[in-house]
């Protein structure tokens, strides 16, 4: 199969690593809004590389990757919707609810495929953590806390666009939060602070946020983030039942040290970021796409609507945090207006 891949920053640079070396694809076209960008990746992996996005359908392609700014995902994704083809989109599909109902509206409507970027999802940790719920090794869950810790922030430039911590960063947590456990959340509460450097109050964001999650069960779940972590990158679930507890992301390079006597050490070498801690979820999860666009019996593992329940709880948190209450998800989809056929 032919693919296209729009977008060749960070993340479209190792998806197309991963596309060009599968057996199942027999080509890439690249693009980007940096030209010169795409051709150089191109002429490293022995790939065509396209002058914009319109050459990719007219030149031709099976399934579309998209990984290029956030702000064109949702027009991305309803132009390879009305080209009948499937496509995958790194998180999040907009920065808004209203571009997230639209696209999504498309691809349903056109009855393709979108898959979307949740790369947790294709992690060995956090996949053990769902089949111990699943399974009832833990018992009645009770409390979960979920955390993400960026060593360093983003740069400036980066956080106007980013649609802030929540939407950013935390919903990678939010969407753990119900695949894990198979439950949606049903009312949150949420905190922030921007007493760190002055870029994140110029963008209106905060560096460190907090929230308290009721799942539809009762069971209680709070989770945090921050972007300056100086410690290093650190991602973490521990669920605690009445039978057993569990922790996903403990291991010999956590950055974090025991004060206890007999504690263990510090990390030598700790996680230092994102693509370093999950490289090979984000493998598996292209690897995940081709065999949903080869049309075998691979269920999509992420489609629109999981991604929309991830951004409405990420939007509650950020409602929350501004207006100082207590926010249900479910009140976002209250209008006429945000509503899915």
């Amino acid at each position: 199969m032919r693919i296209g891949v729009i977008g060749t920053g960070r993340i479209g640079t190792i998806h197309a690593h991963t596309l060009s070396r599968h057996r199942d694809v027999g080509s890439l076209i690249l693009t980007d809004v940096d030209p010169a960008r795409a051709q150089a990746l191109a002429h490293r992996l022995g790939e065509t590389a396209a002058p914009g996005v319109d050459e990719i359908y007219t030149w031709g392609v099976d399934a579309v990757v998209i990984t290029a700014a956030t702000s064109a995902h949702a027009e991305l994704i309803g132009r390879a919707a009305r080209a009948g083809l499937p496509v995958f989109c790194e998180k999040p599909i907009a920065l808004d609810l209203a571009g997230t109902l639209q696209a999504i509206t498309e691809v349903e409507t056109a009855g393709t495929v979108l898959q979307m970027g949740f790369q947790r999802r294709f992690d060995a940790g956090y996949a053990g953590a769902r089949e111990a719920v699943r399974s009832g090794r833990l018992g009645r869950l009770h409390t979960v806390r979920a955390m993400t810790s960026d060593a360093e922030p983003p740069p400036a430039g980066y956080l106007a666009q980013s649609g802030g911590l929540y939407r950013d960063t935390l919903i990678h947590d939010f969407d753990m939060l119900r695949w894990v456990t198979g439950r949606e959340v049903v009312d949150v509460y949420a905190c922030g602070s921007d007493a760190g450097p002055a870029m994140f109050r110029d963008a209106g964001d905060v560096d460190t946020g907090a929230a308290l999650l009721t799942l539809d069960d009762g069971t209680v779940a709070s989770v945090t983030a921050t972007r300056l972590n100086g410690a290093g990158y650190d991602v973490r679930m521990e669920l605690a039942g009445e039978r057993d507890q569990i922790v996903v992301g403990l291991d010999d390079r956590t950055p974090i040290a025991s004060t206890e006597p007999t504690g263990p050490p510090a990390a030598d070498k700790p996680w230092s970021g994102f693509l370093e801690r999950f490289g090979p979820a984000y493998e598996a999860e292209l690897i995940a796409f081709v065999e949903v666009v080869r049309g075998g019996e691979r269920p999509n593992p992420c489609d629109g609507r999981e991604a929309l329940q991830a951004l409405l709880v990420a939007e509650a948190c950020e409602k929350s945090r501004r207006e100082r209450r207590p926010v249900r998800p479910s009140e976002l989809l209250s209008g006429p207006e945000a509503a899915l056929p």
